[in-house]
């Protein structure tokens, strides 16, 4: 069974940039479905091996990577940010951005029009791509698609309206230029060496 885990901060930390309001109900209303969602679902593809009923399998397998991947990815979200976050990375994480990216600020530069430009609902993303050895940038659409197999997500930016919505209304540029604000460049680089590792 999968559980919503605590916060590391209280739900009014991240303010001015995100409102306890939008933190409370992002977490204790959106990423609570998710792990209800994915909990619920793993018991209904047990009673269909159980019973031999698999001809609802292909919906039930998509349901499942929509509200684990939304479990998973908000789980990461929550530690990528921090009231104490902003700046930039150095040491290892920072010379890889360098490496993979050319400068700090193209890398900024790419994620947030990443971000800004995900259509619909979905997140930009910082992974370790372990096959080519890199960082890359992709975008992911709802919570699933569009990000390489094993590919390791090290730093989110959730682009769904209920992550700003409330506060930033449709202008979500100002959102995401307040989120690297709140980057917790020692979580990102902590999930870097863990996925290069």
């Amino acid at each position: 069974m999968y559980t919503l885990p605590d916060l590391p901060y209280d739900y009014a930390a991240l303010e001015p940039a995100m409102t306890g309001q939008i933190l409370e109900l992002h977490h204790d209303k959106h990423h609570a479905a998710y792990v209800k969602g994915a909990n619920d679902t793993l018991e209904q593809l047990a009673e269909a091996r159980d019973k031999g009923e698999l001809g609802g399998l292909v919906g039930l397998e998509k349901t499942l990577a929509f509200n684990l991947s939304g479990h998973v990815l908000h789980s990461i979200f929550w530690t990528n940010l921090s009231p104490d976050g902003g700046d930039r990375p150095d040491g290892d994480l920072g010379a890889a951005i360098d490496e993979h990216f050319g400068t700090f600020d193209a890398f900024k530069a790419q994620l947030t029009t990443a971000t800004q430009g995900v259509q619909g609902s979905g997140w930009g993303v910082l992974a370790w791509e372990p096959l080519g050895k890199r960082l890359i940038i992709t975008q992911v659409y709802d919570h699933h698609g569009n990000v390489g197999i094993g590919s390791v997500p090290i730093l989110v930016f959730d682009a769904w309206e209920h992550a700003y919505y409330l506060q930033y209304k449709n202008v979500r540029p100002d959102y995401v230029g307040k989120l690297w604000s709140l980057v917790n460049w020692e979580d990102v680089a902590a999930r870097f060496a863990a996925a290069k590792g």
